[in-house]
């Protein structure tokens, strides 16, 4: 790098003469990215658009100033090597044994890459401001905010704000015609209330403190009344992470945690449709795991997984080596002599891990737990020492997805792989623009919360996103 007299004047000649396209580039993924939580939930293919233009903007603005410092990211070369083992497995070339999804599974697989980029995008440059971030923090806040609505008047009236109704054995649907309010509020919903519930808890008087107290309380209650079992389980473990690297919140964790207990406990009599969902139905899955669904589907993922244990089937390997015969196995128990044969079949096992292993055998399952750790350590680094509320909410939340042993969607569907990278795109902003900021000062960075503490009121106009978009582009 030239560091004579005129190196600094070309800079500052080429970021002039860069400055327009960079803002156009910059406006562009900043509002995709920022509508992203809206699109998440109401409009999933208007969402892949979204995905596709921000990380188009990212490549064009690293072409553009020969700026490809993010490729040496850590977390992104195992990512990569997940992302590549999977590509090789899925494509079409049946001499090999490779592929045997066809060619739709090798351009899915080819596809993840869009959420690897959106992350990275997020992390080095869409979020890379704090009024970027604070501006991403309050559209997650009013998706949950939007979706705990619905679930109330839900609850009350037996209809959402949009009309639709409760969905099957009573299950609150939220803002959505069928029953999926719960995965999406147990992502969002740590990240969405631990910065004000920790602001809340940083003022003076009692007004403050039973505003924290009410804030979590009332979470804890509508995902139990929600009645999915994963979801709940999800949060109330995300909630005990929580409380272990934020004592302060230990007492209102402890709080949340007995108010759901009595909740359940007398749900039998003021909510029985989650009474038989959370206990009696949970209960019973237990106790008859083998012959479950989720334990047939891990059953035929294992057979699967061991029929195929180098390269496995490819993306969507799940679905499409389930409804062959030569798959079919005992259930765990024994009692079913082919594992509920074809009828259980579903394109994929209900599971990260199952999923990695039949998508790409043995060695994209250990790739696979090697992007999940290369995703978490980072996440994690420092926070015994300086538990900013945001990044503990957000590490929560990722770890609780990224735990083994759970019921889970596709890792890479929609709606909900895009979730779960938004929210990793956004801790690693957090986490990049934490350790940069506290080895510029010296010291301890602010976040999103302290800002809520020190003046609740600060940056609320258009003029912030603006002001965000001249320091985005300063560089």
């Amino acid at each position: 790098m030239s560091h004579g007299p005129g190196a600094g004047t070309k800079h500052r000649m080429s970021a002039t003469a860069e400055s327009r396209p960079a803002t156009i580039l910059t406006r562009i993924a900043l509002y995709s990215v920022l509508l992203l939580p809206l699109l998440l939930m109401h409009a999933h293919g208007v969402a892949e658009v979204a995905i596709g233009l921000a990380d188009l903007c990212f490549l064009l603005r690293s072409a553009a100033t020969r700026d490809w410092a993010w490729l040496r990211t850590r977390w992104l070369w195992v990512a990569g090597a997940w992302w590549l083992w999977l590509t090789i497995c899925s494509a079409p070339v049946p001499a090999l044994g490779l592929g045997e999804g066809g060619p739709h599974s090798f351009v899915q697989a080819l596809a993840t890459a869009r959420f690897l980029l959106l992350a990275a995008a997020m992390e080095h440059w869409v979020l890379r401001t704090q009024p970027a971030r604070l501006w991403f923090y309050r559209m997650v806040a009013a998706s949950a905010a939007w979706i705990a609505l619905n679930c109330i008047v839900q609850a009350i009236s037996g209809r959402n704000l949009i009309g639709w109704p409760r969905g099957g054995e009573g299950v609150l649907t939220g803002p959505f015609g069928f029953e999926r309010a719960g995965p999406p509020m147990a992502r969002i919903v740590l990240p969405a209330i631990l910065p004000p519930v920790a602001a809340l808890l940083g003022r003076p008087g009692p007004t403050a403190r039973a505003g924290a107290y009410a804030l979590l309380l009332g979470s804890v209650l509508i995902m139990v009344m929600i009645g999915q079992r994963m979801p709940l389980v999800l949060a109330v473990a995300g909630l005990g992470i929580v409380a272990v690297l934020l004592p302060r919140l230990r007492p209102l964790v402890l709080a949340a945690a007995a108010a759901g207990a009595l909740l359940l406990v007398a749900s039998p009599v003021v909510a029985p449709n989650a009474y038989y969902r959370l206990v009696q139905k949970f209960s019973a899955q237990m106790e008859h795991f083998a012959v479950s669904p989720y334990g047939q589907l891990y059953a035929r993922a294992l057979e699967i997984g061991e029929h195929n244990p180098i390269t496995g089937l490819g993306y969507d390997g799940f679905g499409t080596g389930c409804p062959r015969p030569e798959n079919f196995r005992p259930s765990f128990d024994g009692t079913q002599p082919d594992g509920g044969g074809a009828a259980i079949c579903w394109d994929h096992p209900h599971n990260f891990y199952f999923q990695a292993l039949d998508d790409g055998g043995f060695i994209g399952l250990a790739l696979f737990g090697a992007t999940a750790l290369a995703w978490l350590l980072p996440l994690g680094r420092g926070l015994w020492r300086d538990p900013d509320p945001v990044r503990v909410a957000l590490f929560a939340a990722l770890f609780v997805q990224l735990w083994p042993v759970q019921s889970t969607s596709a890792f890479s569907g929609m709606p909900m792989g895009g979730w779960f990278f938004v929210l990793l795109g956004w801790a690693m902003a957090e986490t990049r623009a934490r350790r940069s900021a506290a080895v510029a000062t010296g010291g301890r960075a602010s976040g999103i919360a302290d800002q809520m503490m020190i003046d609740p009121l600060r940056d609320q106009t258009p003029r912030l996103a603006d002001r965000g978009f001249r320091m985005m582009n300063a560089v």
